[in-house]
């Protein structure tokens, strides 16, 4: 079996994926410096304010290329149920809190674009606890 190391597969995605995800943090700071001081308009500000979707939309097709590129089929495996379970906790989440916000009018409104960073969060912890439940 190989490791994380020697694994191309992991390093390529590693790669990508902070990549990705240093565009991501990148264009949220800048489209809000940009707005802060400059206050764009029309289609200026339309482009930068989805600008740091692409990065989202890029990392879906870094898992999916990984999951294309990767031959150990036990860490393919595991990515996969991850994040099977990080969506439906995502999914779970946001559908209560969506109930909540429609029927109780003291519920703050759930900012869509922190969806992202939750899934990622709950596939984290899920990996590690699909790691515990399932290999000790």
């Amino acid at each position: 079996m190989t490791t994380a190391k020697t694994n191309e597969a992991v390093r390529r995605y590693n790669y990508r994926f902070l990549t990705a995800m240093a565009f991501y943090v990148l264009f949220i700071l800048g489209g809000g410096f940009a707005f802060r001081l400059y206050h764009p308009t029309g289609a200026t500000a339309y482009l930068l304010a989805t600008l740091p979707s692409l990065p989202i939309v890029l990392s879906l097709v870094i898992v999916a290329r990984y999951l294309g590129e990767e031959k150990d089929e036990f860490r393919r495996d595991l990515q996969v149920q991850a994040m099977l379970c990080a969506m439906g906790a995502t999914l779970a989440v946001t559908s209560v809190w969506g109930f909540l916000e429609l029927f109780l009018a003291n519920i703050p409104h759930f900012q869509l674009y922190l969806v992202f960073p939750m899934f990622w969060l709950f596939v984290g912890i899920s990996a590690v606890l699909l790691m515990q439940l399932r290999y000790r």
